[in-house]
């Protein structure tokens, strides 16, 4: 489905104690704007609707729904330093604006 790295994982973990939402799946959605570009939503929500994707991925599980799930066959999810701010970023192939990282 999609690839959370570690440090993603890590976060999602340390923003669950933070905001007490221990124990609850990250829901993560995409949705096509008009112009073609990707906009991405997360948040923690413990409402699994039919046609939910469920990932479990080292002690976080994700919600995906059956929209998004097409939308994010394939993508990353990172949390990376952005000139000196953390951030987390979707790195998405099925998005035509995406660009894959430069080495």
């Amino acid at each position: 489905m999609m690839t959370i790295t570690p440090e993603a994982i890590t976060q999602i973990q340390i923003s669950a104690q933070q905001s007490q939402a221990q124990g609850l799946p990250l829901r993560i959605a995409a949705e096509r704007k008009a112009d073609g570009h990707f906009h991405y939503q997360m948040g923690f929500d413990d409402a699994q609707q039919v046609g939910d994707v469920l990932l479990e991925l080292d002690e976080v599980s994700v919600i995906i729904d059956a929209d998004s799930a097409p939308l994010l066959q394939g993508a990353w999810l990172d949390f990376v330093d952005i000139e000196g701010q953390m951030e987390f970023v979707f790195m998405n192939p099925n998005d035509p604006h995406y660009r894959p990282p430069q080495a």
